[in-house]
């Protein structure tokens, strides 16, 4: 029989990660590894997810129980609630999935890293990358890359444009994103499709074109506006100014 103090225990861990708790937790509370083993084994207080990660039985149900298995063997002794992008940020097709946008197929769990990460098992795949504050939005302890992100790692990663054009315009249409955001954040791609160095706005107005909608002129007005502030935010810079003068001085 289970005692009463290693369930209360096990149900503290578990309570915000969706019901889910790691051994490497499990014994960093106090718990022998022998003791979650046998837990699992008789299906008397856990449900084996994935290698290393349980499910407290009784926990509600939840969506993407494998993505979060996977995130979470990424740093099996961190708490969901202490996570950081140099723990592994949800992305590319399963950052899709989590925000229900598209029609790829998410047969991987892929992630983004800071550092070189290889792994043995077939469903998951690594990206080594770096990630701004902007590019990423936790969601209820899941920390998984913004649409915007998406969309450029997509096409960055050789996915096809008319998939992801209908990702792009369901995420502004359901205003999980913005047309500026989308726009600064594929611009480095542009000349991969013929455009001009940078133009963020022609490679949105094209995948757009893909994906018509009725609001894809107001789209376009409001990522035209966000670039014109930002241009006139970096002229207004004074250290920009400052350097212009000094490059300047250097011709003369």
């Amino acid at each position: 029989m289970v005692h009463v103090a290693t369930i209360e225990l096990l149900a503290n861990l578990a309570e915000d990660q969706w019901g889910l708790v790691t051994r490497q937790q499990a014994e960093g509370a106090g718990l022998a590894w022998t003791t979650v083993a046998r837990l699992a084994s008789d299906r008397s207080a856990l449900e084996r997810v994935a290698h290393g990660v349980y499910r407290l039985r009784g926990s509600p149900p939840t969506d993407h129980l494998e993505l979060r298995a996977a995130w979470m063997q990424l740093a099996p002794n961190t708490p969901v609630w202490e996570r950081t992008p140099e723990q592994g940020v949800v992305s590319h097709r399963s950052a899709a999935s989590v925000f229900r946008l598209g029609d790829l197929t998410a047969e991987r769990h892929e992630f983004i890293l800071p550092r070189r990460r290889q792994s043995r098992r077939a469903n998951v795949r690594f990206h080594r990358g770096h990630l701004d504050r902007g590019n990423w939005v936790n969601l209820g302890g899941l920390l998984v890359t913004r649409p915007a992100r998406i969309a450029a790692d997509l096409l960055a990663d050789g996915e096809e444009p008319d998939a992801v054009a209908p990702m792009v315009a369901q995420a502004l249409r359901e205003i999980k994103d913005y047309p500026g955001t989308v726009a600064d954040a594929i611009a480095p791609l542009a000349p991969r499709f013929g455009l001009r160095r940078n133009d963020g706005l022609g490679l949105l107005r094209w995948l757009l074109e893909l994906a018509p909608d009725r609001d894809v002129p107001q789209w376009l007005d409001e990522a035209r506006a966000h670039i014109n502030r930002a241009r006139s935010a970096k002229n207004d810079d004074p250290a920009m100014s400052k350097t212009r003068s000094s490059d300047r001085g250097r011709a003369i």
